[in-house]
């Protein structure tokens, strides 16, 4: 059942042809701590990455994001990457889940929206 989402769906990983070209002309270059694996081509201008689990763009750590939009030359597995104090941990993206921000006043959020103040007035029909 495996091969069959591979021909048909991309959200989950990797698809056939995604396995066809890395297998051809996929290079391995390192994996991350959440089991993504990296791949570029023998002449480095092309990188791509497979995903461990479904296709978020957001869980590439930042040392891999860095190297994948070939702002640098050296993949974190060559070289010893600190992440910054400003740095912080992953979180995924929770939009269409129940753990998305819904502000005040939004429609799927029961806490009343905050009065506005200064120069601005609502419309009232």
């Amino acid at each position: 059942m495996q091969w069959l989402a591979e021909i048909f769906t991309w959200w989950q990983g990797n698809t056939i042809g995604t396995r066809f070209y890395t297998r051809r002309f996929g290079k391995r270059v390192g994996e991350d701590e959440g089991g993504n694996v990296y791949y570029q081509t023998a002449d480095g201008k092309r990188r791509w990455v497979i995903y461990n689990g479904a296709a978020d763009a957001s869980r590439i750590p930042p040392g891999w994001h860095g190297w994948m939009h070939h702002r640098v030359d050296v993949p974190p597995t060559e070289e010893r990457y600190v992440t910054r104090e400003w740095q912080k941990p992953h979180q995924p993206n929770y939009t269409g889940t129940s753990k998305a921000y819904r502000p005040k006043g939004s429609l799927l959020n029961t806490a009343e929206r905050p009065r506005v103040s200064g120069d601005y007035d609502a419309w009232t029909p």
